[in-house]
């Protein structure tokens, strides 16, 4: 397996194209996860994250805006606090200790492909 994925070929735009394609629903759990921790008990954030997924999913349109506009939401989280929820690079701030943690430290000038579509 080391040597399948020292071997790999990895394209970092391509990588971010990916995620984007979703129009955000990558974050709907980390969304869930913040309205919890900012009070909303968790069968209504439940209900309003899967609620705007679905819409977004079924309208090929962005989650993000429409989580942005959707009240139940915004009562407990504002635009700083979403920014902060579809934050990629939040997402990905460990994957480079993940990795040296399971396949050894790597040079500090090499980066993971993961860690670098982060920071876009």
């Amino acid at each position: 397996m080391t040597a399948i994925i020292g071997q790999m070929r990895v394209f970092p735009e391509r990588m971010l194209l990916n995620l984007e394609s979703t129009h955000g629903l990558v974050f709907s759990g980390q969304l869930l996860q913040d309205l919890v921790e900012r009070g909303m008990p968790r069968d209504d954030a439940y209900k309003a994250v899967q609620e705007n997924a679905m819409a977004a999913w079924e309208s090929d349109t962005s989650f993000r805006d429409r989580v942005a506009k959707d009240a139940r939401i915004a009562r407990h989280l504002d635009s700083k606090a979403l920014a902060h929820t579809f934050d990629l690079h939040r997402q990905l701030r460990y994957v480079d200790a993940i990795f040296d943690r399971v396949f050894g430290p790597h040079p500090a000038s090499e980066k993971s492909a993961a860690g670098s579509a982060g920071k876009h």
